[in-house]
């Protein structure tokens, strides 16, 4: 039964599994991959528009976090995002800053803030993202950064990769919870 229970809190934290680094980084795979990130903030939008205050602050999972703190993560990790291919571009190997992404979760503007201008800011983040990520040669998408949390070094053609994964797998996330939610009105 208690594998049973850790089964299914698994497929909930990881609904399309964990990130699969491709054996080669074609431009066939950037390309889609670029394309999943652009179109990501009106897909989440699709998904959260229409949930309710008691659906936003309802976890998604068990000890997890709330509908509305994921959505405000996925603006805060993209953010981040940006500002690493940033530093990659304009720096040598630069060692980025590490941030608490639980702590972030916890502070009062995730709890509480509406999600429209979260919702709004990712539009307009993921514009510059992508409009960033097409412009990038194939001597760019070999400059990397260090990353302190896992003392690794990433290429931003990995980062294209990883960041269309992240956020399929957030809004995988509010998928299933819908699914689940509606289960329990019925």
């Amino acid at each position: 039964m208690n594998s049973m229970k850790n089964s299914v809190l698994e497929k909930l934290r990881y609904p399309i599994g964990k990130f699969i680094a491709p054996e080669i980084y074609s431009s066939n795979y950037l390309t889609i991959k670029i394309a999943e990130i652009a179109s990501f903030p009106e897909r989440l939008t699709k998904e959260v528009v229409s949930l309710t205050e008691e659906q936003l602050d309802t976890p998604y999972r068990e000890n997890g976090w709330t509908i509305r703190q994921v959505i405000h993560h996925c603006a805060e990790s993209h953010m981040n995002c940006f500002i690493r291919i940033k530093w990659a571009l304009t720096e040598d190997k630069p060692v980025i800053k590490f941030y608490h992404e639980d702590r972030w979760a916890e502070l009062h503007d995730n709890l509480t803030m509406p999600i429209q201008p979260t919702l709004s800011f990712l539009e307009g983040l993921h514009f510059r993202l992508v409009y960033l990520m097409k412009s990038l040669s194939e001597d760019d998408l070999e400059k990397s950064f260090i990353h302190p949390e896992h003392n690794a070094t990433f290429q931003l053609k990995e980062i294209i990769g990883t960041y269309a994964w992240h956020g399929n797998h957030h809004l995988s996330q509010i998928i299933e919870f819908k699914k689940i939610y509606d289960f329990k009105i019925q």
